[in-house]
């Protein structure tokens, strides 16, 4: 039986785009581990995929994952399934436009495939305290120069 793991994530920026953070927190038993980082240049989109892909790139070995955002972005594209979508169609749209940040989502797609992953949406800047520290983390992590 794979571990369970609860994954909190999220991105923040300071003009979009402009500098950006992101943050995540990871939970495994009484374990916890808070991740973050930051670019000078990017979205918030970015940064919220960023977060997703940090998580997962951190555990040692495929585990059952649930993925806490509240990015509508990042959680419909797999629960929608708008991901498997795009990779069927060499990642374009509907609209037969280039999906942006393709980089990224081909890197959390991989992920996904090593672990057993769900998404959450959590409303945002709302009374969910793990989704509020992961947006101190990011904000936090925004480069300020």
């Amino acid at each position: 039986m794979k571990k369970q793991v609860t994954l909190y994530t999220d991105g923040a920026c300071s003009g979009n785009p402009g500098a950006g953070g992101w943050g995540c927190v990871l939970l495994y038993g009484p374990h916890r581990l808070e991740l973050s980082g930051g670019e000078r240049e990017t979205t918030n989109n970015r940064m919220e995929l960023m977060a997703a892909i940090a998580g997962l790139e951190r555990l040692k070995y495929p585990c059952a994952v649930t993925i806490c955002s509240d990015s509508a972005y990042t959680v419909r594209a797999f629960e929608e399934g708008w991901i498997l979508e795009w990779e069927r169609t060499g990642w374009r749209k509907a609209d037969h436009k280039p999906v942006l940040n393709t980089d990224l989502w081909q890197r959390l797609l991989a992920l996904t495939r090593i672990h057993d992953v769900c998404f959450r949406k959590v409303k945002g800047h709302a009374d969910d305290e793990l989704n509020n520290r992961c947006d101190a983390l990011a904000r936090a992590a925004i480069p300020k120069d």
